[in-house]
């Protein structure tokens, strides 16, 4: 909750003209007007399914839009592609402008604080979420999930690991940075048994509203890691400061991050036909490669699922 401060690189700076056809590219478009027939995202032409479109919900065929929820920025799911802007970026916003595409209907994506996203889905004041939220039975109880990546937590340390932190071992009796109410935090908090088990101390977990945040703590020293999704991390390492201001912590044992599980696209409980439609829509992508290349575009191919599942949470 998959996947950050000043991490611009060549991808966040992309041109929004391909992302055009589909939505425009502002982060929260009103619906109205007749979505585009065809889209290209990363690369790849998406074309309307009108057996799909057919099968979205009618409040949703008759508005044009699916309102969705996502924390900003978080790279390399969800950025904006210019500081001060509210134009989008990102892997999960390129994927809903693919099912946008595929639907017939705009996805209309408004910046929403992590920790609000899954109330106010239930409040009914978005339709879906799309913020590499991790499936799990806890969030099931109240949303239902599309899952398109499997990914699991990873630590970001400062350039050169200066700390000499390569497992969630190492962050016993140290000061670690965390967003609050993510699965990541659970994982640190869960961690702490062991470090009591190994005889050492538990870590000073410092939560923050925002990855950005706790992006800037590690930048300054007042962390000496922080836990976020695997590909957050990943990505972060890759571009922050052209690659010079961070380092991905690899843990041999944990190759595609801790507690790797289903990221998934939530939607609301009161949209069942919805959750299916984008399922569909989901899978088509998957099967003529969109999804793939999406995720390739960020760096991050292998998270990519092969089929297009419901709640599959394995916690």
């Amino acid at each position: 909750m998959y996947i950050s401060a000043p991490r611009r690189g060549a991808t966040a700076v992309l041109a929004c003209t391909a992302l055009a056809v589909v939505s425009g590219c502002g982060a929260s478009g009103a619906g109205g007007g007749e979505p585009a027939a065809v889209g290209k995202i990363a690369g790849v032409t998406v074309t309307r399914d009108a057996a799909l479109h057919e099968a979205l919900p009618e409040q949703i065929k008759k508005a044009g839009t699916v309102r969705v929820a996502t924390d900003v920025p978080y790279p390399p799911f969800a950025m904006f592609v210019t500081e001060g802007k509210s134009d989008l970026t990102g892997l999960d916003y390129d994927l809903g402008q693919a099912l946008g595409a595929k639907l017939g209907v705009r996805f209309a994506f408004t910046p929403t604080k992590f920790d609000g996203i899954v109330p106010a889905l239930q409040a009914g004041r978005f339709d879906v979420a799309m913020s590499a939220l991790t499936d799990n039975k806890e969030r099931q109880k109240v949303v239902d999930f599309v899952d398109y990546s499997r990914s699991g937590s990873g630590i970001l340390v400062a350039e050169g690991n200066p700390a000499k932190i390569s497992t969630l071992d190492d962050l016993c009796g140290r000061k670690v940075g965390v967003q609050a109410a993510t699965n990541q935090y659970k994982l640190l908090t869960a961690h702490q048994a062991t470090c009591r088990a190994t005889g050492r101390q538990v870590a000073d977990i410092q939560t923050f509203p925002k990855d950005s945040d706790a992006q800037l703590a590690l930048r300054s020293g007042k962390v000496v890691a922080e836990v976020v999704t695997k590909p957050a991390a990943g990505w972060s390492a890759k571009t922050a400061d052209g690659g010079k201001a961070f380092d991905l912590a690899e843990d041999p044992a944990a190759p595609a991050g801790y507690r790797a599980s289903p990221n998934g696209i939530a939607v609301s409980r009161q949209l069942p036909q919805l959750t299916e439609a984008i399922r569909r829509a989901l899978q088509a992508l998957i099967d003529d490669g969109t999804l793939t290349a999406i995720c390739d575009k960020y760096g991050v191919a292998s998270i990519a699922v092969k089929e297009a599942t419901k709640n599959a949470a394995v916690d």
